[in-house]
């Protein structure tokens, strides 16, 4: 969903990759950022943390009726319909974020 965002190009990819994983995990429930993710990432998870945030409130919007593609296409099962996980609570990210 990145790709079509101006604002995410910037970005470096392994902090972008870092970042989605760390919210991934996070979504899901699956424990935070160990020491091994930060020693092979190269990056703490306070160095994440605003841009997890950014990706998560990028989750809350629908695309523009113009921009579905990668929508559509990671919402069928053979992506695991990824696209229609529901987005973290901001408050509650936020809660969780402080205590990686």
């Amino acid at each position: 969903m990145t790709l079509q965002e101006y604002d995410y190009a910037r970005e470096s990819p392994s902090k972008l990759a870092a970042s989605c994983l760390l919210l991934a995990l996070t979504m899901k429930n699956l424990g935070g950022w160990t020491p091994t993710l930060e020693y092979y990432s190269g990056y703490r998870s306070q160095d994440l943390h605003s841009l997890v945030k950014r990706l998560n409130f990028l989750l809350t919007y629908q695309p523009r009726d113009k921009l579905k593609a990668v929508r559509t296409k990671y919402s069928h099962r053979v992506f695991f319909e990824v696209a229609k996980v529901t987005p973290m609570d901001m408050l509650k990210l936020e809660e969780i974020l402080k205590n990686c």
